[in-house]
């Protein structure tokens, strides 16, 4: 058997920054244990597999199926490797529909174009304010003694978000170094399965950006998640509550970075707008 597998790195312009998925086109749905094989041997934070459904072709089909493993178990929602699979079927195979309709565990996920940018629409998940209390030693795991404005989380992707004081600047996110092992051993009750660390944009700066972040998910096997779509759904609904605002532009702090432009839709979702770069392509043959 013989599988068209590409990598793309989402939410950048530029070759080697924002964050690489491999991206694979399934012609038949293969055993759940070949799927964790192949993204293990990928060894990116995602792997996406793509099949056509009752679609005749990759070219001409506008619905297919998704799915997401990371190296260590399958998730269901990513961003950046949605945003891959779209760049795909659009850029590689020429795809000739305005939209592309993705079904997956999180349902139906929407992808169009517009410029040189692809744009998501993805559910909105705001997260609820939680007990500092309760997780305070999973708190000095992340970010030692740097103080806390609010901790929030969301029971929908399970993802606990973390926001950084005013006082902290951006220097401060970057140089955070927290241990995939504490983590670990601090959060073992399953409700978290990503750690997201947030700071407020310096209005002071010129950069423009609305808040920047950090994502860290060794609970699925990966420390730490270079530019992560389905972290801004929950951010979106925490920060435009708190900014006040629509539209965003966020940053990813990791070490490739990446940009994300964010905007609420009239019906509640949200559009995530970002844009990829295919840099490999080739051949897996199992």
């Amino acid at each position: 058997m013989e599988i068209p597998v590409f990598t793309v790195d989402a939410f950048t312009n530029v070759p080697f920054k924002g964050n690489p998925a491999a991206v694979c086109l399934i012609e038949n749905e293969l055993r759940d244990d070949l799927y964790q094989s192949i993204a293990a041997e990928m060894n990116l934070s995602e792997t996406a597999f793509i099949t056509k459904r009752n679609s005749m072709d990759f070219s001409s089909g506008a619905r297919f199926g998704l799915r997401w493993f990371t190296p260590t178990c399958e998730v269901p929602l990513c961003g950046h490797a949605t945003l891959a699979s779209a760049a795909v079927l659009f850029y590689m195979k020429k795809n000739v529909n305005p939209v592309l309709v993705f079904e997956t565990l999180s349902g139906e996920l929407y992808v169009r174009q517009h410029e040189e940018s692809l744009i998501m629409d993805f559910p909105l998940n705001k997260p609820n304010p939680q007990d500092q209390h309760e997780i305070k030693d999973l708190l000095k795991a992340a970010v030692g003694n740097l103080p806390i404005q609010d901790v929030c989380y969301s029971p929908t992707t399970k993802k606990l978000m973390v926001r950084l004081a005013d006082t902290c600047d951006r220097s401060e996110l970057v140089s955070l170094r927290p241990e995939a092992e504490s983590l670990l051993r601090n959060e073992t009750t399953g409700k978290i399965k990503s750690l997201i660390i947030t700071l407020k944009g310096a209005e002071s700066t010129q950069s423009g950006y609305d808040f920047y972040s950090r994502v860290f998910a060794p609970w699925v096997g990966v420390p730490e998640d270079p530019v992560t779509g389905s972290a801004h759904t929950v951010l979106a609904g925490y920060w435009s509550e708190k900014l006040k605002k629509k539209k965003m532009l966020a940053y990813q702090c990791s070490s490739r970075g990446g940009e994300v432009k964010l905007e609420i839709r009239n019906d509640g979702r949200l559009d995530i707008i970002g844009q990829a770069q295919i840099i490999l392509q080739g051949t897996l043959k199992i």
